[in-house]
């Protein structure tokens, strides 16, 4: 395959993209280095994905619609993984136009140039976020998921579906991936493993909001990556048992899927401070605050479809996972 993956020099992208080298595929990495955090990891993880002669970099951003078109006109894509987005819930609240910028216009340009350009399967990156005031558990792709709380949350189904009408009119296979809380090493220093894990180290407070009363999936990159290389090489194809008068929303009569990944097992935060406390031999000074605004008090992906489709389930332990980031962090950053 000759796969574009955008968003190449975040946590999924990189990821993602060592695996599809690994497996011997060609691979062509675009992202824009936004400074939305540190630019220096984005380079790091370009650095080590360089190493790879099949693996080309361009520094470019998706709602450059000219870029975007000379990068396919010159490509020759056969498959493209968008997972370039503004992300963060909370960055939303103050930064709304991000969002609008890169989640839709940024995201039309690669829809549009999959379109154009024949590409065999355009897989694309939601979120869990979708799911907003849904509180029937665990999250189902065949639930309406209508009131999001965010702008993110917004752009993300919106991004499902755009794509959901490209796959309609053009028959376009589209496949959209829900990912639940990632985490793992080389992991964005936003996200509350690497700002619990800096604080913890530094004797510094953490944050924790909902007074710890808070539950995630939280998915391990390994099982994120696996996830979506099984659906990239499964194409996107029309259900025909479709019934437009009960319309399911994770399927179509057109070429089209929406997947949950995610661990099927909610974990407490306070669980999930515990791993980290234990990884470290170090335990955390603890915040207590409320829910912040955006954010949902519990997540749990339903994954049934992935492992009837793609025969995969997620199942890395939060402990183990964490284990692997903290070796990690200390590599990273304390040598």
């Amino acid at each position: 395959m000759n796969i574009l993956v955008t968003g190449a020099a975040g946590f999924i992208g990189f990821h993602l993209c060592r695996r599809f080298l690994s497996m011997g595929h060609a691979v062509t990495g675009c992202d824009n280095l936004s400074p939305y955090y540190s630019v220096a990891l984005k380079k790091d993880r370009v650095a080590l994905l360089s190493r790879e002669a099949r693996f080309t970099f361009v520094q470019e951003d998706m709602a450059d619609r000219a870029a975007m078109d000379r990068l396919f006109d010159a490509g020759g894509f056969t498959h493209v993984v968008n997972l370039a987005a503004q992300a963060g819930v909370r960055h939303s609240l103050t930064h709304p136009d991000d969002y609008i910028n890169a989640n839709i216009l940024g995201y039309f340009n690669i829809l549009e140039n999959c379109r154009q350009h024949k590409v065999g399967h355009f897989v694309f990156a939601s979120s869990s976020s979708v799911y907003g005031l849904n509180t029937k558990m665990p999250f189902s792709v065949h639930d309406n998921v209508d009131h999001p709380i965010s702008l993110y949350a917004a752009s993300k189904k919106s991004n499902e579906l755009m794509a959901h009408s490209y796959s309609y009119l053009f028959g376009l296979p589209c496949t959209g991936l829900r990912f639940f809380t990632v985490y793992g090493p080389w992991g964005r220093p936003d996200m509350a493993l690497f700002l619990f894990t800096k604080a913890i180290l530094e004797d510094k407070p953490i944050q924790v909001f909902n007074h710890g009363k808070m539950e995630r999936d939280f998915t391990y990159i390994d099982d994120i990556v696996e996830g979506v290389v099984r659906v990239t090489l499964n194409t996107a194809a029309p259900n025909p048992d479709w019934n437009p008068a009960a319309p399911d929303p994770s399927t179509s009569m057109a070429p089209y899927r929406l997947y949950n990944i995610g661990n099927n097992n909610s974990v407490s935060l306070l669980r999930f401070i515990g791993a980290i406390e234990e990884a470290l031999g170090k335990k955390a000074i603890m915040e207590m605050l409320p829910l912040q605004p955006g954010d949902v008090p519990a997540t749990r992906a339903n994954v049934d479809d992935l492992i009837r489709d793609v025969g995969f389930q997620p199942s890395t332990t939060i402990e183990t996972g964490i284990g692997r980031f903290i070796e990690w962090y200390r590599e990273y950053y304390l040598h």
